[in-house]
């Protein structure tokens, strides 16, 4: 007898040793696997011999198939097979489409797991020593897309550029220069921003500038997706920025320190 489940893994964001114990059991569990072009393929590894195991694609420019045709997938097999595992990148609740995937299962009767998975938008920041808060630096940050489903700037953007807040663009890529230009718009023309591609993986590259210069950067040293950009004063606390910004940093910590501790440190 066949009893159908489906669970959402997140596969984390990239390197294959940031998986948790209960993403490697629901793998090595799973009677078929459909994993994205994000997962590592490493982690197939924890598979169970006999598993089935199919390639969805889904990632920006590679779309082996539609989001309905994976929709339908994760039915059909559930239905056919029993425990199917939907391997995501990152975490399967930030930009995943795992609502989707959780409702048409739903709506088949198949019941749903969740087990999270680390997003990119942190591992990749903290890859490069790169904080997204920081006391007297950054209070809070945003996350973020690019693009939206129709392949707009998202509105979101327009807000995110009015803050002070450390902002982290997914998908972002190909809206890279229009999205600087709202950023610019809104005087943070000389903000420092870091363009990670592939990061915590054995091909991460990285390129740092500044609002104004950060596209032209990035052309010239060919950076494309996947890559996850952070635009803020916490990209000066990058190693290789932070001994020409420590007196910029140190200045505005004292800046944002309460009076009494101010003349403490004094």
């Amino acid at each position: 007898m066949v009893n159908p489940l489906l669970t959402l893994v997140g596969a984390g964001p990239g390197d294959p040793e940031l998986i948790t114990v209960k993403a490697m059991r629901a793998i090595g569990q799973a009677k078929v696997i459909l994993y994205d072009a994000l997962a590592n393929k490493a982690l197939l590894e924890y598979a169970a011999p006999d598993a089935i195991i199919r390639f969805t694609g889904k990632r920006y420019g590679c779309h082996a198939l539609s989001q309905q045709e994976i929709n339908q997938l994760i039915v059909e097999d559930a239905l056919a097979y029993g425990h199917v595992v939907r391997l995501k990148g990152g975490d399967p609740f930030i930009f995943g489409r795992a609502a989707e995937e959780m409702e048409a299962a739903r709506s088949a009767g198949i019941p749903v797991q969740m087990v999270q998975g680390i997003s990119s938008a942190l591992a990749v920041p903290a890859s490069q020593m790169i904080p997204l808060t920081c006391r007297g630096v950054a209070e809070s940050f945003w996350v973020t897309t690019g693009t939206t489903r129709n392949g707009d700037i998202s509105e979101d953007i327009q807000l995110a550029a009015r803050s002070t807040a450390t902002i982290v663009i997914l998908m972002a890529m190909s809206k890279l220069e229009a999205i600087m230009d709202i950023f610019a718009a809104h005087g943070k023309s000389n903000t420092p921003v870091a363009i990670i591609q592939e990061g915590t993986t054995e091909k991460e590259r990285i390129v740092i500038g500044t609002v104004q210069n950060i596209t032209w950067k990035a052309q010239y040293e060919g950076l494309s997706n996947p890559a996850v950009i952070v635009v803020g004063e916490v990209v000066r606390l990058h190693p290789s920025m932070l001994a020409s910004n420590i007196q910029h940093l140190t200045a505005n910590l004292q800046h944002n320190l309460p009076n009494e501790e101010r003349q403490t440190r004094l």
